[in-house]
């Protein structure tokens, strides 16, 4: 693992460096919050930012994707054809995202590139982008990464961990993909990795939040399933799918055709088990009409599920997007104690 250190000056020639080989993304201001979007030419990445609204999902899975186009227009080439969008992808490099978020990556991966189903439309872009994360000094008091085997320092599905200290940055490369992208940026000064290890050190003891999971994973299935505090946790709930579209981990998503005339587009659009209508059936059958079996389901399949399937641990980061954003302060770390004490 190669310590590197950065003067201010050289990120931001470095990173005009790596325009003619990389696409880069990375957060920016959007009116009163951060988000993550392809940088603009004479676009540099807002760094030392809390964390974005929405996560970094959408550099490799967007919230919206045309999957491909198709025509049944004669004088077309293509007519009665297909013509598959999304699958050519550069080179690309997401600067600045929060280990936290790195680390959904990981979980995700899972459900997107596996040995029956692997989809290209999720694989190739991952395959294809360099995370560069972004330490987290300052912790906010919705933050639990330590309890989910993460950190404000934390490594897992990073290419390059930077950490600001002073007039410069200070950098561990931890990938193959890592080192060649430091030295595309011309990023090759050595650096302490006693100073990365400090801060690390010190961010961590600002987490205040601690949440077990640790006996959910020996429950019952259904014992959690027909635990009764299901009821009061979901009455607030308005179903507007705020947690899920937040969540860097979820990942569910609807497919739509848009047909104009003789030509059409088959897109993906994320979706939400809060969602009414996600489990509705052809047949008109909805097996989760009420608002309290979408509810369980979303913690049920975070906490319970997920870790069931692939005997590792909860399927969350403890980036606290969820508990920040919801407009009825339902909160994911009072679900896991009810869930854990049951």
């Amino acid at each position: 693992m190669n310590m590197i250190k950065i003067q201010k000056q050289d990120w931001e020639k470095g990173l005009e460096k790596l325009k003619s080989g990389y696409e880069l993304f990375g957060p920016v201001v959007d009116k009163d919050a951060w988000e993550f979007r392809k940088l603009e030419p004479d676009q540099l990445p807002v760094l030392g930012m809390a964390n974005t609204r929405l996560s970094a999902k959408s550099t490799v899975f967007p919230q919206s994707q045309v999957m491909f186009r198709y025509s049944l227009e004669p004088s077309k080439e293509d007519s009665g054809g297909m013509q598959a969008e999304g699958l050519d992808v550069k080179p690309r490099a997401v600067l600045g995202i929060r280990p936290c978020d790195a680390a959904s990556f990981q979980l995700v991966k899972k459900n997107f590139d596996n040995r029956e189903y692997p989809d290209p439309y999720w694989v190739k872009p991952f395959e294809q982008t360099t995370f560069i994360g972004f330490a987290c000094d300052q912790p906010l008091q919705t933050c639990f990464c330590t309890s989910v085997g993460g950190g404000p320092y934390g490594e897992a599905g990073l290419d390059l961990l930077f950490s600001e200290n002073g007039d410069h940055f200070i950098a561990k490369a931890l990938t193959e993909k890592g080192d060649i992208l430091a030295k595309a940026a011309g990023w090759q000064t050595e650096g302490d990795a006693a100073e990365l290890e400090a801060k690390r050190v010190a961010a961590e003891k600002k987490i205040s939040t601690t949440v077990a999971t640790d006996r959910i994973k020996t429950s019952s299935v259904l014992d959690l399933f027909n635990a009764p505090f299901w009821e009061e946790i979901a009455f607030a709930c308005l179903n507007c799918g705020t947690c899920t579209f937040s969540c860097p981990t979820c990942w569910c998503f609807d497919i739509q055709d848009e047909v104009k005339g003789t030509e059409g587009k088959r897109m993906r659009n994320w979706d939400s088990c809060m969602f009414p209508l996600f489990t509705l059936e052809g047949s008109g059958h909805n097996p989760r009409p009420k608002k309290e079996q979408r509810v369980r389901q979303r913690f049920m399949h975070k906490l319970k599920y997920y870790p069931d399937k692939y005997g590792s641990d909860v399927q969350c980061v403890g980036c606290g997007r969820c508990i920040q954003l919801c407009p009825v302060n339902i909160d994911i770390r009072q679900v896991c104690e009810s869930m854990n004490n049951l």
